[in-house]
């Protein structure tokens, strides 16, 4: 079988499950894991390098509003290689491809590849779908093994914060079974985009139940959207995570500290407290795929004013 992943987190989730020597080309951001980087790129992005974010949403919106779209696939390129099997997502506009296009171009493909689109919103999405690319794949029973591991990280996470909460093996949900003691949780906020501000949506308030708070301006397996500071400043978060989708830990950090805030900022209980923090948002919690657990582990942490000592490196730092 050969396989072209038109989005990073299959790209991951394809290397996690053995389907890796299979996998002929991937996207211009699949930069995990090293492997990974050694395949051709077929697709890639219209949007100029080294534009700030209030730029880059600009771009989005500008383009978005004309009905265009920010990334492109290099069908020669891609005809070459004659993949049996691609896979694309429909999750997020911002980086998904033009759909009628692309079913277009892919119906003229000589190899006349299988096409799977993506379009997780929880966490169980996300495991669901590990396992359909296993059986796609004939990596059944590797996917089942990441699965269960997964699924027991998860379970230790949503046991020590939700006691009699049912087992993910019964249920196929877990969200919103951590409010039997509301008053002891803090509130978190979850900043996806910092210019102009994004709430972290889709998996984002799950994993914050999970990890014993208390998402805010958010909603569970609802998309991201557009916040005003007014409404940051007016839900007055216990603890603020920032992690920009797209940017790695000491990226996100530069960009917090070249923010102008609102001056009621330092008012705000997370701010007053120390308890604002930075995260790797590409790495932990943008892609959904397998990393996503771990991004779940340093919520937990911080929830719980842990050290990070055993967290990934360079993967949460405080930053107020």
């Amino acid at each position: 079988m050969r396989i072209c992943s038109f989005l990073p987190s299959a790209t991951e989730i394809l290397f996690a499950i053995g389907a890796g020597p299979s996998v002929v080309a991937v996207t211009f951001e699949c930069d995990f894991p090293a492997e990974a980087q050694t395949r051709p790129h077929v697709v890639f992005s219209h949007l100029p390098h080294g534009l700030t974010p209030a730029e880059i949403d600009a771009v989005v919106s500008a383009e978005g509003a004309k009905g265009k779209n920010l990334y492109f696939v290099d069908l020669p390129a891609l005809t070459a290689l004659a993949p049996d099997l691609i896979i694309l997502q429909d999750l997020c506009r911002v980086c998904a491809i033009d759909s009628p296009t692309l079913a277009r171009d892919m119906a003229h493909l000589p190899s006349q590849p299988r096409v799977i689109s993506l379009n997780a919103h929880s966490l169980s999405d996300v495991l669901a779908e590990i396992e359909l690319l296993g059986e796609i794949t004939g990596h059944t029973a590797e996917a089942l093994t990441l699965t269960t591991s997964l699924r027991a990280r998860i379970e230790r996470i949503s046991g020590e914060n939700n006691p009699g909460a049912p087992s993910m093996t019964a249920s196929p949900s877990w969200v919103g079974s951590n409010d039997s003691h509301p008053t002891t949780k803090p509130k978190v906020l979850c900043l996806e985009w910092l210019d102009p501000p994004f709430q972290g949506g889709h998996w984002i308030p799950e994993m914050v139940t999970l990890a014993g708070g208390i998402p805010l301006l958010a909603t569970p397996g609802e998309k991201s959207r557009r916040i005003t500071w007014d409404e940051i400043l007016a839900s007055a978060p216990d603890i603020i995570v920032v992690m920009p989708c797209g940017y790695h830990l000491a990226e996100t950090i530069a960009q917090f500290r070249a923010l102008t805030l609102p001056p009621a900022w330092a008012n705000l209980p997370a701010v007053r407290n120390g308890r604002v923090y930075a995260v790797d948002g590409t790495a932990y919690f943008s892609r959904p795929g397998p990393r996503l657990v771990a991004g779940l582990e340093i919520l937990h942490a911080i929830i719980r004013g842990e050290d990070f000592t055993q967290l990934p490196p360079h993967s949460v730092a405080r930053i107020s």
